[in-house]
């Protein structure tokens, strides 16, 4: 495959260029998104029409509401946090490694090697998630419109892999219109979101109250008796309900991971990284009310594991209930169209560093500059990712809500470091256009703390049959996250330790042209 030429002195280099080739890159991938467009893809991968619809049943037995109506602004918040602090970081290197190339550059080569590798497991499990949750939806709309369809799980994950294959495809084929449907994306968000709480705050007939809303706990996790006053509901039960959080306001680094194909990147970038996680989470909070108040069969989505279908099916006509999922089903195709994009990238970027196994096959770009092996590479791991699903027998969906913790330790393990990295550099940081001043300190501290305390809580056994030497205990309903990313963790520590560390520099140079570059922080 030709790759596209660096510019010459017959096609002089605009400002992103030059960018680029002082943090060490010429320009392969087409700078040709705008700002709204780097904005767009996050915006389109956090997708309310997705995470809300998917994993609010997690929320909703492990606290109920107030799970979700306090919950949500709360944790939003500090995301946002952790936003602004990425934002800066993108806004002084805006390269398409992004997390990684910023460790790497700011610490040592072992702090890129193993930010690298987290991010792209947890891209790839956002990837895999949210095709999984798309493949659920669309077999719920299937149902719904012929009889002959059964909707069993078998036909969900034949689906995922159609899913997963047709993303691959856009993304390979389409590159004269992706940063087009990602524009479209924003819109049919910002519509279908209105579109579905317009309905269900006009269609029922019935509503609940304010107080349920903002007061009700629920404790269907199997933990704690079922109570929702003690201490295991506060400090265990409560903060897994957050995953529904923690999980859909994810995936927003894809605007450093584009941003060596967006036109002013140090500022548009950054701009895009927190403007897509703020409203998202204005969005997602008002459309979640909206699903509350209209949850007034509550036997009925208890019976279906806290299945947000449930409230739609109950309080709905059947013409509106199959208009609000294939309204969430459409939403949830753009989204993972977006984490293809955003995976492919960092798979190409990481390979072009030398960090991947094979990295000449995925490092290359066709002549219109795609990285057509790294999607296909990066795709074929989501689909490995999610095979237990296969093995899922009814119930809560263990194995979707595994790949789901998977996605959220992995990319929030990728953000510490680069952020602990920035606190421990201080003023020997050299900021972009966009910079957080002497806020970098307070901001970046409560970034860490938050990211450690989710890590822990997402690797906890999601339901009681889960926990080794429970009499009810089945591999089916373990968590398989720990596994995933310890296994992961293992592994490269591994390499790292007998074969890596002798090879891996960090970020390679593809052109000569550079200034110097921060002074790396001293080794704590």
């Amino acid at each position: 495959m030709a790759t596209t030429p660096a510019p010459t002195a017959e096609q002089p280099m605009d400002d992103d260029a030059r960018r680029l080739a002082e943090l060490g890159y010429k320009q392969e991938l087409r700078r040709k998104w705008s700002g709204f467009s780097n904005f767009a893809i996050s915006f389109s991968i956090i997708s309310i029409l997705a995470g809300c619809f998917t994993t609010f049943g997690q929320a909703w037995n492990n606290g109920g509401p107030v799970a979700i109506s306090w919950g949500w602004p709360l944790i939003s918040l500090f995301i946002l946090i952790i936003g602004f602090c990425l934002a800066e970081l993108v806004s002084a290197y805006p390269t398409a490694g992004g997390i990684y190339w910023w460790a790497a550059t700011m610490g040592r080569p072992v702090h890129g090697w193993f930010t690298g590798w987290l991010n792209l497991i947890g891209l790839v499990a956002v990837t895999a998630s949210v095709d999984y949750g798309c493949a659920t939806f669309l077999n719920l709309t299937l149902s719904a419109l012929f009889d002959g369809w059964a909707g069993t799980g078998h036909q969900t994950f034949g689906l995922f892999v159609v899913i997963l294959a047709l993303h691959g495809l856009i993304n390979i084929y389409g590159h004269r219109i992706i940063d087009v449907l990602q524009n479209v994306s924003v819109w049919w968000h910002v519509a279908g979101a209105a579109a579905v709480v317009l309905i269900l705050v006009l269609v029922p007939d019935n509503h609940q109250s304010f107080q349920f809303v903002f007061t009700e706990r629920f404790n269907n996790s199997g933990f704690g008796d079922g109570e929702t006053g003690g201490l295991a509901f506060w400090f265990y039960v409560l903060p897994l309900g957050f995953l529904l959080t923690q999980y859909t306001i994810t995936g927003f680094d894809a605007c450093a991971h584009v941003s060596e194909e967006t036109r002013g990147a140090s500022k548009a970038a950054a701009q895009g990284l927190w403007r897509s996680i703020f409203y998202s989470a204005v969005g997602g909070w008002i459309l979640l009310l909206a699903f509350l108040f209209a949850a007034t069969d509550v036997d009925a989505i208890n019976e279906a594991g806290g299945f947000s279908g449930a409230i739609f099916e109950s309080a709905l006509t059947p013409f509106f209930f199959k208009a609000v999922i294939i309204i969430s089903t459409i939403g949830q195709f753009f989204c993972g169209m977006s984490c293809v994009t955003s995976m492919s990238r960092m798979a190409y970027a990481f390979s072009r560093d030398r960090a991947v196994p094979g990295w000449k096959l995925w490092s290359k770009v066709n002549r219109n500059g795609t990285p057509v092996n790294a999607i296909i590479g990066a795709t074929l791991a989501g689909l490995v990712l999610t095979l237990p699903a296969l093995y899922q027998r009814g119930g809560i969906p263990v194995a979707f809500y595994a790949v789901v913790s998977v996605a959220v330790i992995g990319l929030y393990l990728s953000f510490i470091i680069p952020i602990f990295l920035r606190l421990r550099m201080g003023d020997r940081f050299t900021p972009g256009p966009w910079t957080l001043g002497r806020r970098y300190k307070l901001l970046g501290w409560i970034a860490v703390v938050e990211i450690a305390v989710i890590s822990v809580y997402f690797v906890l056994p999601i339901v009681p049959a889960g926990v080794p030497g429970n009499p009810d205990f089945s591999w089916t309903a373990v968590n398989y996250a720990p596994i995933a990313i310890g296994g992961v963790l293992l592994g490269v520590a591994t390499w790292w330790y007998a074969s890596a560390r002798k090879w891996f520099t960090g970020p390679r140079r593809t052109v000569d042209q550079a200034e110097p570059e921060p002074e790396p922080a001293e080794p704590s």
